[in-house]
C-alpha cells in the first residue's frame, strides 16, 4: 500500500535529529520537525548513511551569506524508503535507495540531455543558478539536506537509485556524489589512450578520480600536501608528488615526468580549498562575517576564489591539453589568465556532476571484486552526534580524516 503520509510505528517520534547550520564555523545537531509528503511523487527516506563532502566546508565558511540559522545540511545520503506519495511507482516502502545530490525532475529538456545539474524544473531563477541541491544554500534552492534521520525526496519516480540488499552501505553511498563527480571529472578530462592525467588534490573526489582513471588504464600523477592522503594514493600504485616539496617547481617536475610537454589533462579537484591566494582567503573570511544584506551581493558580483590550483593546472597541462574542473569555485569576478589559456590552446570542462547520467556506467564496478575500493574508502564512520567535531577536524585536515560517513 502506498501512503501519502509517513508511516508511524508505535512510539515513532514526530521530530528528528539533524545537523543544522547556525553561523560561520558553527554547525549543531538539533531536533527539527520530521519531513512529510508534500507532493504526490514525494518519498520519505530514513537515512542510514550520509557523507561529509568537501563542498560542505564552503557552507561552513565561504557561503555563509546564503544560509539561514537552522538550515539542514548534507547532500550524500542513502537509506530506506519510509513512505511514498500516491503517484510513486518507481520505489516502494522498504526499498534501499541512494539519493543523488542534484534535485532533478528527469523529464525536462536539460534532464533529457543528461544535464541533471541544470534541471529546468528546479533551476533557482532568483540567483540565476542551476538545479537545486540537497542541503546547499539559497543559491541552490535551500532544500533540507540528508545529514539527518529522515529526508524528503521529490521526484520519487526518477531521483532515487535503487540498490540491492546485502552489501554494506559503503558499497553504494558514494553514488550520491563522490563516484559520479569523480567519474565525470575523468570523463571530461578526455585523456587519450596511453596518456597521462595529473590530479590536483587528494580529497575524496581527487582520490576517487585517481582510482577511476587507473582502472581505465590511464597513467595518473597526483599532487597533494597532506601526508595521509599522499600515502593512501601511493598505496594504490599512484605516482604522487608532495606539494610541500615542489611548491615552486611543480610544473617543471611534472614536465620532466611527461616527455617535457606536460600531461594530456589536469583534473582540478581542489577548487576554493586551495592553499595560497592570501587575498582571496582574507576576502572569504571577511565576507562570511558581514551581514547577509551586504555579503550576498558582494559574493554574487565581486566574489574572488582562491585560484592557486586552477593557475597551477593551466601552467602544468600540455599545449592543446584539457583541464577538468571538479573542485568548486565560487568567485563571480575571478581574474583568469585568459591569454595563457588561449596561447596554450587549452580546453576547459567543468560543472556540477550530473549524477544520474553516470550511474549505469558506474554500477557494474560496485561488485564483490570492488575494483575502486569503495568498501574501504571512508576513513571515519561516526554517529550524527559527532558531526560538529567532524566538520572542524575535516576542515583542519586532522586525525587522518579524508572521508567521513555519518550513520544517523
Amino acid at each position: 500500500m502506498r501512503l501519502c503520509v509517513p508511516p508511524r510505528r508505535t512510539g515513532y517520534r514526530q521530530t528528528m535529529k539533524a545537523l543544522t547550520w547556525q553561523g560561520v564555523g558553527d554547525v549543531r545537531v538539533d531536533t527539527v520537525p520530521d519531513p512529510t509528503i508534500e507532493r504526490p511523487d514525494d518519498i520519505i527516506v530514513r537515512v542510514t548513511s550520509s557523507g561529509l563532502c568537501g563542498s560542505d566546508l564552503h557552507l561552513y565558511t565561504v557561503l555563509a551569506p546564503f544560509l539561514d540559522a537552522g538550515d539542514v545540511l548534507g547532500h550524500e545520503p542513502m537509506g530506506i524508503v519510509e513512505a511514498v506519495g500516491h503517484e510513486v511507482t518507481h520505489v516502494s516502502v522498504g526499498d534501499r535507495v541512494v539519493i543523488p545530490f542534484n534535485v532533478a525532475c528527469g523529464h525536462c529538456w536539460m534532464c533529457e540531455q543528461g544535464l541533471h545539474s541544470q534541471c529546468e524544473t528546479t533551476q533557482v531563477h532568483e540567483y540565476g543558478t542551476g538545479a537545486a541541491l540537497f542541503g546547499y544554500t539559497k543559491l541552490y534552492g535551500q532544500v533540507p539536506g540528508g545529514q539527518a534521520e529522515l529526508l524528503r525526496v521529490p521526484f520519487g519516480n526518477f531521483l532515487p537509485i535503487k540498490v540491492p540488499e546485502g552489501p554494506p552501505d559503503d558499497r553504494f553511498v558514494f553514488l550520491s556524489d563522490v563516484l559520479p563527480t569523480a567519474w565525470q571529472g575523468v570523463a571530461y578530462a578526455e585523456v587519450p589512450k596511453g596518456g597521462t592525467l595529473v590530479v590536483l588534490g587528494l580529497g575524496p573526489i581527487g582520490d576517487m578520480a585517481t582510482r577511476i582513471a587507473q582502472h581505465q588504464g590511464t597513467r595518473v600523477i597526483a599532487v597533494d600536501l597532506v601526508p595521509e592522503r599522499l600515502e593512501r594514493a601511493r598505496g594504490r600504485g599512484t605516482e604522487v608528488l608532495d606539494l610541500t616539496e615542489h611548491d615552486k617547481d611543480l610544473a617543471d617536475v611534472i614536465r620532466q615526468m611527461t616527455d617535457g610537454r606536460g600531461p594530456d589533462a589536469v583534473l582540478d579537484a581542489v577548487g576554493m580549498e586551495a592553499h595560497g591566494s592570501p587575498v582571496a582567503g582574507i576576502s572569504h573570511k571577511l565576507t562570511g562575517l558581514l551581514p547577509d544584506r551586504i555579503a550576498q551581493p558582494l559574493m554574487e558580483r565581486a566574489g574572488i576564489s582562491k585560484l592557486a590550483a586552477l593557475r597551477a593546472a593551466i601552467e602544468i597541462v600540455r599545449r592543446g591539453g584539457t583541464i577538468s574542473l571538479s573542485g568548486v569555485y565560487g568567485g563571480a569576478a575571478d581574474p583568469l589568465p585568459t591569454l595563457q589559456l588561449f596561447d596554450k590552446q587549452i580546453q576547459v570542462r567543468q560543472g556540477q556532476a550530473n549524477v544520474k547520467r553516470w550511474v549505469e556506467e558506474i554500477m557494474p564496478l560496485l561488485t564483490d571484486e570492488d575494483p575502486l575500493g569503495v568498501d574501504e574508502f571512508a576513513t571515519h564512520h561516526l554517529p550524527l552526534a559527532d558531526a560538529p567535531r567532524a566538520y572542524e577536524s575535516f576542515q583542519k585536515k586532522q586525525d587522518g580524516m579524508i572521508k567521513v560517513v555519518f550513520n544517523p
